[in-house]
C-alpha cells in the first residue's frame, strides 16, 4: 500500500520550490515578479500540510486548515495587486507541480490508491482556490470603496479647477471620459452579474472588477496630476529647503521603481557626481522630478537602458540627466511635449498605456519652482535625454 499522505510530506519543499520556480517564470502572472520569494510562497506550506492529513489514512475530511490558509492567501493575493486570472493560474500550477512530484508514487499505487489521492488532492484544491476567490472577492470591493473615498476628498478641490483656463477645462473632461465610460460599463456588469443567482464567482467575473479597478486608479492619477499642475499655477506648492544628498535621492527613487523596470527587462544605471551631498533644494521636489522622468523613460522604453547622470557644473550648478533608449519623440513635438495633456505621435502611434499626459509638465513646473531649466534631445527610434540644470543653492528661499 502507497501511503501518499507521507510522499507528499516528505515533498513539501521541493513542491514549494518547484511552484514558485514556475509561478515566478510563467509570463502570464507578471505580479509575482516584481515580489519576494517570500511573498510568492506566503502560506503554500501551511496548506500542503492540511492536504497531507486529508491524505492520511484516519482522516479524509479536514478542510479547516485548507479554508483557513486559503481565505489568507487571497486577501494577501488582493493587497499584491494580483489580477483574477494570476490566482487562478498559480492554483493550475500548484496541481501540475504536486501531481509531476507524486508521479513515482502515483505509477505505484493500486487503482483504488490512485483514484483517492486524485479525488482528495482535486477536492482540497478546488476547496482552496474557492476560499482565496472570496476573501480576493472582498480585498478587491474594499480597494474599491477606498478610492471611492479618495475620489469623493478630491472632489472639493476639484472643483476650484472651474477657475482655470477652458481650454484645460475641455481636456480633463475629454481625458476623464474614457477611464470613467469603462469604470461605469465594467461595474454595471458586475452587478448584473452579481444579482444573478446562477452566475457565480469565477476568475472572468473577478477580472472585470480589476478592469474597474485600474481604471479608476487611471482616474484618480489623472486628478491628483491635474491638482498639481492647479497647485503650481496658482503659487500654492510651499518649498522645503534643506541640505540634500542627490545621490541618495535618487538611489531612493530608484529602490522604488526598479520593479517596473525588471519587468521590462530594463537595466537602470547610476553615474553620481560624489561631492554632490549638500545640494539646498527641496528633497521631496527634486524626487518627484527624477521620480516622473524615470518612470516616463520606463513606459516608453522597449528594451535597453536608463542611466541616471549627475555632474558637478561649477561652483553654482549642477545638472541631472536622465538618457533612455525609448522609441523618442519626434522634433516637431520636442518644443510641445511639456504642455498639459499632450501626447507625442510617436507615443500615441505606439500605443503606451497608462499617461495622463500630465507627468512631464508637472516635472517642467517643479524645475522652475527649483529655479532650474529642464532641456530635451531626442531622436525617435534612437531614444531621449532630459537635462536639467540646478543651482547649488536657491536665491531668495
Amino acid at each position: 500500500m502507497i501511503d501518499f499522505s507521507q510522499a507528499l510530506q516528505d515533498k513539501i519543499d521541493i513542491i514549494t520550490e518547484n511552484w514558485i520556480e514556475a509561478v515566478r517564470g510563467d509570463e502570464e502572472i507578471g505580479t509575482a515578479k516584481q515580489l519576494t520569494y517570500d511573498s510568492v510562497r506566503d502560506s503554500l506550506p501551511i496548506v500542503l500540510e492540511a492536504i497531507v492529513t486529508m491524505l492520511s489514512q484516519s482522516e479524509e475530511s479536514d478542510f479547516r486548515a485548507v479554508i483557513q490558509e486559503s481565505l489568507d492567501h487571497g486577501a494577501v493575493r488582493a493587497q499584491q495587486g494580483y489580477d483574477a486570472e494570476e490566482i487562478a493560474r498559480e492554483y493550475r500550477l500548484l496541481r501540475r507541480v504536486i501531481f509531476d512530484a507524486l508521479e513515482p508514487e502515483l505509477l505505484k499505487g493500486s487503482a483504488a490508491e490512485v483514484n483517492r489521492a486524485y479525488r482528495l488532492i482535486d477536492t482540497a484544491l478546488d476547496e482552496a482556490i474557492a476560499d482565496c476567490f472570496q476573501t480576493y472577492t472582498q480585498g478587491r470591493f474594499q480597494e474599491l470603496q477606498d478610492l471611492q473615498n479618495q475620489l469623493q476628498l478630491t472632489n472639493q478641490e476639484l472643483t476650484r479647477l472651474l477657475r482655470a483656463s477652458q481650454e484645460n477645462i475641455s481636456h480633463l473632461a475629454h481625458e476623464l471620459k474614457t477611464p470613467l465610460t469603462s469604470i461605469i460599463g465594467y461595474s454595471e456588469l458586475f452587478v448584473r452579474q452579481i444579482n444573478n443567482p446562477r452566475v457565480k464567482d469565477s476568475a472572468p467575473n473577478l477580472a472585470h472588477i480589476d478592469k474597474v479597478l485600474n481604471n479608476g486608479r487611471l482616474l484618480l492619477r489623472l486628478i491628483n496630476d491635474t491638482l498639481e499642475i492647479s497647485r503650481y499655477d496658482t503659487g500654492r506648492i510651499k518649498l522645503q529647503v534643506s541640505a540634500t544628498n542627490v545621490r541618495s535621492a535618487i538611489g531612493t527613487v530608484v529602490e522604488i521603481i526598479e520593479p517596473l523596470a525588471k519587468a521590462k527587462n530594463l537595466e537602470i544605471t547610476l553615474e553620481c557626481d560624489p561631492v554632490l551631498d549638500q545640494v539646498m533644494t527641496d528633497y521631496l521636489r527634486l524626487q518627484q522630478i527624477i521620480t516622473n522622468l524615470v518612470s516616463n523613460s520606463i513606459r516608453y522604453t522597449q528594451a535597453g537602458t536608463i542611466t541616471i547622470k549627475t555632474e558637478l557644473l561649477s561652483d553654482q550648478h549642477w545638472s541631472l540627466c536622465i538618457n533612455d533608449t525609448g522609441i523618442g519623440i519626434a522634433s516637431e513635438d520636442c518644443d510641445r511635449i511639456f504642455q498639459p495633456y499632450f501626447r507625442a505621435n510617436s507615443s500615441v502611434a505606439s500605443g503606451m498605456p497608462d499617461s495622463t499626459g500630465l507627468g512631464l509638465a508637472i516635472v517642467e513646473r517643479l524645475v522652475n519652482l527649483l529655479q532650474g531649466k529642464i532641456e530635451l534631445v531626442s531622436e525617435v527610434g534612437v531614444g531621449s535625454s532630459f537635462t536639467v540644470i540646478f543651482p547649488l543653492e536657491l536665491d531668495g528661499v
